[in-house]
């Protein structure tokens, strides 16, 4: 388990703001692996692939690899120190899932994304059971790379994704901005949580790409639906690994989720 006071303060008040913040949770040796990792799948084409079969998978075929398939990454979606975080009853709890992963490379100065939220859901219409998102910042965050803002309590109001998008990424009353985290920090986040990364700055250092793997989880109890049209391949190969066995071993089970539809994936990618 992670052992801090101040990690305890903030997942007792998850239920109230929405969000934690954890520094330095990946180890150094960790932390290189999968930036490694994330140069490969930028690189090689394999993230614009995996974006392509989701957009349209009627004509795009499901990419050679899954990112479970690349070594750290399987270990960081079964990272025992953060599922044992997320069994908390202020949190999961003990009977949830991995939903999914994705994976990003973005330079200085890259555009922003409106305020929006990642609870999946169609239609939105209740919040019983709980959904997040776990942001690893491989790199850490450093001013002008991309600042991530969240708006503490905005995931008890239901909503649609995009209900506040308009604003783009402006300031909001009572918002938390989080400009600075040390490499291998990552920002847990109620999956209906209002947030919005923010523009980066052209005079950013050189190097100083914003490296991020969004990895996400959710509670059991009523069918989730999928984000990508070849979602069983990526919870099978989950399971061919056998990640999180030794005490997860329902991490990657098909049962919890419903059917996937297409036009959600495109909104999604």
């Amino acid at each position: 388990m992670i052992a801090s006071s101040h990690v305890a303060a903030q997942i007792k008040e998850f239920d109230e703001k929405g969000f934690l913040v954890l520094q330095s949770l990946l180890p150094d040796d960790f932390v290189g692996r999968l930036t490694r990792e994330v140069d490969h799948w930028v690189d090689s084409g394999l993230r614009q692939r995996s974006i392509d079969a989701c957009l349209h998978p009627e004509r795009c075929p499901v990419p050679e690899m899954v990112e479970l398939e690349m070594g750290a990454h399987g270990e960081l979606a079964a990272y025992p120190p953060l599922l044992e975080l997320l069994e908390d009853k202020n949190l999961l709890g003990p009977a949830f899932v991995f939903h999914h992963l994705h994976s990003d490379r973005r330079p200085s100065g890259a555009p922003g994304k409106p305020w929006h939220h990642d609870y999946e859901q169609r239609p939105q219409r209740h919040r019983r059971l709980p959904m997040v998102h776990v942001l690893h910042y491989l790199q850490g965050l450093r001013p002008g790379m991309g600042d991530l803002a969240v708006l503490p309590g905005s995931h008890h109001k239901v909503a649609d994704k995009d209900a506040r998008s308009h604003l783009g990424t402006d300031v909001l009353p009572g918002e938390v901005l989080i400009t600075e985290l040390p490499p291998g920090s990552a920002v847990v986040l109620h999956s209906a949580l209002l947030h919005t990364r923010r523009a980066g700055s052209v005079s950013a250092a050189e190097g100083a790409a914003r490296y991020m793997i969004d990895a996400s989880y959710c509670r059991t109890g009523e069918p989730w639906p999928p984000v990508k049209p070849y979602w069983r391949q990526i919870l099978a190969a989950g399971r061919e690994r056998r990640l999180g066995q030794e005490r997860w071993g329902k991490l990657f089970e098909e049962r919890h989720f419903s059917a996937y539809q297409p036009a959600d994936a495109r909104r999604e990618a």
